[in-house]
């Protein structure tokens, strides 16, 4: 069976999630930091997976409509099931990234 990669799908939604919670992190960061955060998910266990990324192609959707990147800042803002728990997935991995590596980044996600 072939491996489905992730990154189509989450790697727009991680980025804009980036850009509301790091906004100031830099480009190269914020690009090396979503491969990470693809990667990760692409390694998940098949079952797991599949979940994930059925969650994740409903708001790679949203965030394609008209003013779907205002309401992804909605949906990051407030517990929404499933949607919300996605938003948590990628905010850890992106978070825990970005301070393992960068231990001196600042809460905005810019150079300290």
């Amino acid at each position: 069976m072939r491996s489905v990669r992730s990154h189509l799908i989450v790697s727009p939604v991680a980025h804009d999630l980036l850009l509301i919670d790091l906004p100031a992190l830099p480009v190269d960061r914020r690009h090396e930091v979503v491969t990470f955060a693809c990667r990760r998910i692409d390694h998940l266990p098949t079952p797991t997976k599949v979940g994930v990324l059925a969650v994740a192609v409903v708001l790679r959707c949203l965030i394609a409509a008209p003013g779907g990147r205002r309401v992804l800042g909605l949906l990051a803002a407030r517990p929404v099931p499933l949607l919300g728990e996605y938003l948590r997935l990628l905010r850890s991995l992106t978070a825990a990234y970005v301070w393992e590596h960068w231990p001196a980044t600042a809460p905005d996600g810019g150079r300290a």
